[in-house]
């Protein structure tokens, strides 16, 4: 059941990188490409977290932990950005 599992886990992941990814490239707007940013973002988080579940492991939460730090900072970063901008 755990095999099965990870592998369901891996495609659905796999193919929103790749949608995020895809949205990154042909994104018409700078912040069309930073949502896919995030997106990717926190596709990665949701992967990591979901690995360490199926692992049943808790060494990669300072991992989880930079990694939405890392979104967090950016999305407001954009947000001041654009605003100041006036995008």
């Amino acid at each position: 059941m755990t095999a099965v599992l990870a592998v369901v886990l891996t495609v659905l992941f796999s193919l929103t990188a790749l949608l995020a990814l895809a949205r990154l490239y042909r994104g018409p707007s700078l912040l069309d490409r930073v949502v896919a940013a995030d997106m990717l973002l926190a596709t990665m988080v949701g992967a990591v977290g979901a690995e360490a579940a199926v692992n049943r492991h808790a060494t990669t939460l300072p991992v989880l932990v930079v990694l939405s730090l890392l979104g967090f900072i950016g999305s407001v970063a954009l947000v001041r950005f654009a605003a100041r901008d006036g995008s």
